[in-house]
């Protein structure tokens, strides 16, 4: 079977398995150093999303590295059943916090022009961390097809 690019138990694996942890790391840092946050419930779901998009991504990179140290194949049909399954949930509610999120920044930013009324308001910090959560999600994305194209090859 031909080995793709971000399979697991590969560099490229790990590689992207620690690019999601840390670019959701970073949202999560970055929307929690923002004052007010918690006043928004879109913006409450984009760091539970992200705390998620963390575990699941650390947990995976984790046993990537473990099975490139053992050099051992992780393409088996119920761990790569597993990987899918993972993969989509947590790209479908990355995507949905990272829209939501992004919904209210841009009606706050453009819209209403509420960031420049309320200058105390963040919205840069909002705008940041949700730029953070889509790029999240796009390398969730790419490891959510690869997924699903050795477990059709599996």
């Amino acid at each position: 079977m031909k080995t793709l690019l971000g399979s697991p138990g590969t560099v490229s694996g790990l590689m992207l398995r620690i690019g999601q942890c840390l670019f959701a790391s970073a949202s999560i840092g970055v929307m929690a150093s923002a004052m007010g946050f918690s006043n928004y419930t879109a913006f409450c779901y984009l760091i539970a999303s992200m705390g998620l998009q963390v575990l699941w991504s650390f947990g995976l990179a984790c046993l990537d590295g473990y099975a490139l140290r053992i050099k051992r194949d992780l393409q088996n049909p119920v761990l790569v059943s597993l990987f899918v399954v993972g993969d989509w949930v947590t790209a479908t509610l990355s995507l949905a916090a990272a829209c939501s999120s992004a919904g209210i920044a841009v009606l706050y930013a453009r819209d209403l022009d509420f960031c420049k009324v309320q200058t105390q308001l963040p919205c840069s910090r909002f705008q940041l961390s949700v730029a953070l959560a889509f790029v999240t999600w796009f390398l969730v994305a790419i490891s959510s097809h690869v997924m699903f194209w050795i477990l059709a090859s599996v």
